[in-house]
């Protein structure tokens, strides 16, 4: 899977590396902590902790115009997910190999942690303002990710049972699509580089964990803030 991905983005930076011809195209790496997330439409699993995750990568920006740009680019998002309070009793990760101790259905109010890794493709538009002084001001929208799961982890916290370190793999989806938002500022260190740091915003479209039907059956989403920090040349 990693190997399908890679030549993926391979793929996308050679094409704008070809097409930037006629244009520019610039290259940059980011390291950016997040905060993530989960979510679903049952009112009785509910939101109960947030994970700080990380964000590595690197980023091509064709500019098909002055201050306009088709992005994309290859990443690895670290630690996405976070914590889902059951208020009732949970018939859920029943693919997965428990530890001693651990018996399904789960009681009332445990809670299941969820620690995601995934390889990421972004792709997306970015504008820019013109230079003040050493700084531009950009905007990126929308900003589409498909991500490819890669590890998967999990915890469960009860009244009689705190284990973590499970493998939970077969419980979330191989697959997520998200959209996105961003917003920052690049400050010019030099000829053609430029530090970034920015906000943005990250929600998937798609539900990341495997349902059990008639007893589990909700949509769960993960949503990112995240505090961008990298370098463009």
């Amino acid at each position: 899977m990693k190997k399908i991905v890679a030549i993926v983005a391979f793929f996308i930076l050679t094409q704008a590396a070809m097409l930037s011809q006629g244009g520019d195209l610039q290259l940059g790496f980011q390291i950016s902590p997040m905060f993530s997330i989960m979510s679903t439409d049952d009112n009785t699993i509910n939101s109960n902790g947030t994970n700080l995750g990380l964000k590595l990568g690197m980023r091509g920006e064709f500019y098909f115009r002055e201050n306009y740009a088709f992005i994309a680019g290859l990443g690895f998002s670290f630690n996405t997910g976070g914590t889902l309070r059951h208020e009732k009793f949970s018939d859920t990760w029943q693919r997965s190999d428990l530890p001693a101790g651990v018996l399904r259905p789960f009681s009332a109010n445990t809670e299941l942690k969820y620690s995601l890794q995934y390889v990421e493709i972004p792709f997306g538009l970015k504008f820019k303002t013109k230079e003040f002084g050493y700084f531009r001001y950009y905007a990126e929208m929308p900003v589409f990710t498909l991500g490819f799961k890669s590890q998967a982890r999990g915890a469960i916290s009860s009244p009689n049972v705190n284990k973590d370190k499970i493998d939970i793999k077969k419980e979330v989806l191989p697959l997520a699509f998200s959209w996105g938002l961003g917003v920052g500022v690049e400050y010019s260190v030099g000829e053609g580089t430029a530090l970034v740091g920015g906000i943005s915003y990250q929600r998937q479209f798609t539900d990341a964990t495997k349902n059990y039907k008639p007893d589990v059956d909700s949509k769960a989403v993960i949503t990112n803030i995240i505090i961008r920090i990298g370098v463009m040349f």
